[in-house]
């Protein structure tokens, strides 16, 4: 078995007191080294924990990726207290006792796997989503593949990606801070892999359950564009997804925040721009997911 250290980020706005301390037991009931654990309460007080837990409790709710952030930093300056970070939504939980062995076996066989994505698993039918599956052809949920982006609260990231892609987009809030992170780590030479043996339960849910999704979806859709793609692509990847939000013919409120959000997009700073290499480009198109779809 392999020694890697696996550290478990959780962010919680202290409403699932149950849910979270059920997620922590299944850590600790992993099989081999014990999962080093960090909460993060994002703008609520801390709720009860159990001992040995790293905390940290914010005064304001950072949004999921700030909360993210501040949990990798509790394991150290980009997390290097530990070789591998998890993070996991406070309402999911790991019905199986091996997941962990599976991935220190994973990132201890590759050493340039950078990032692996778990199947997301709906408690009660054991189904998976379409959307949880980081894939265009979604094709088999029990398919494991090479993918080009991650969920986000159901996934693990060798802390060696860190320093050399930067960490999760805090300006994003919510929606699209994984793609960010998953195309600066292929563009540094990592690879990211969707592993459906490796499952979290979670109730199945929608993503518009959020009340700025739409807004937020649209934003963050043209800030991944203006930080990371190329000046040519970018004009085809935004128009793209113009046309499928249109086609998907969202209600009258939900395409108005939309196209606020695009607006704001263009209007708002969105963080340093550093566009991919044209290999990189190439390399997701091999993968099944040019950057403009």
């Amino acid at each position: 078995m392999s020694d890697l250290k696996l550290g478990a980020v959780i962010i919680t706005m202290g409403n699932r007191p149950a849910e979270l301390n059920a997620l922590i037991d299944s850590v600790r009931a992993q099989q081999g080294p014990a999962v080093e654990l960090a909460v993060v309460a994002n703008g609520a007080p801390l709720p009860a924990l159990p001992a040995g837990v790293r905390t940290a409790e914010l005064p304001e709710n950072l949004g999921i990726p700030g909360g993210r952030n501040v949990g990798i930093e509790l394991f150290g300056p980009d997390g290097r207290d530990v070789d591998v970070v998890l993070f996991l939504d406070d309402d999911g939980l790991l019905p199986n006792t091996d997941s962990a062995a599976i991935l220190r076996e994973a990132f201890a066989a590759d050493p340039g796997l950078g990032i692996v994505s778990f199947r997301i698993a709906d408690p009660e039918t054991g189904t998976t989503q379409r959307r949880h599956v980081p894939r265009v052809r979604v094709g088999d949920p029990m398919r494991g593949s090479r993918v080009t982006t991650f969920l986000g609260g159901a996934s693990a990231v060798r802390t060696a990606v860190f320093p050399q892609a930067g960490q999760l987009p805090a300006e994003f809030f919510y929606a699209h801070e994984e793609t960010d992170l998953a195309w600066r780590a292929l563009d540094a030479g990592w690879s990211i892999d969707y592993r459906p043996d490796v499952v979290l339960n979670h109730p199945a849910t929608s993503p518009a359950r959020h009340a700025a999704y739409f807004h937020n979806v649209a934003r963050n859709r043209v800030w991944l564009a203006r930080r990371n793609l190329p000046a040519p692509i970018v004009p085809l990847y935004l128009g793209t997804w113009l046309l499928l939000t249109l086609a998907r013919r969202p209600s009258s409120d939900g395409l108005k925040a939309w196209l606020g959000g695009f607006r704001a997009g263009w209007s708002e700073p969105c963080g340093p721009r550093r566009p991919m290499r044209w290999s990189t480009v190439w390399r997701l198109t091999r993968l099944g997911r040019p950057p403009i779809i």
